[in-house]
């Protein structure tokens, strides 16, 4: 199940193993775009965790995040940043940025 992230549980959410968090917004066609692949993702990974950050509900996390364009994706390991993606990639690139943080 996608998680729905804000300021209040970011940190919570992002601290322990393989997590995904897309920056998005509802007005985004990009995001709307690469919504489904997420969700493929969700069910088809084990032991992933993916959450949403809606930036016009939270702009400061956005902001402290680096996020200039939408949509965007960090990739964390145990709390650690260990990539990003800006935009609308395959689902075989994003499994493959997954597999990469085992």
């Amino acid at each position: 199940m996608i998680i729905e992230v804000n300021n209040e549980n970011f940190e919570e959410v992002v601290k322990k193993g393989k997590v995904v968090i897309d920056f998005w917004a509802p007005w985004c066609g990009p995001c709307k775009m690469l919504s489904p692949i997420l969700e493929e993702l969700d069910t088809s990974s084990e032991g992933l965790t993916i959450g949403k950050v809606n930036v016009d509900d939270n702009p400061d996390l956005a902001g402290k995040h680096g996020v200039m364009s939408i949509p965007m994706l960090l990739f964390f390991k145990d709390g650690q940043l260990k990539d990003s993606s800006i935009g609308v990639v395959s689902k075989n690139v994003l499994q493959n940025k997954i597999a990469a943080l085992d």
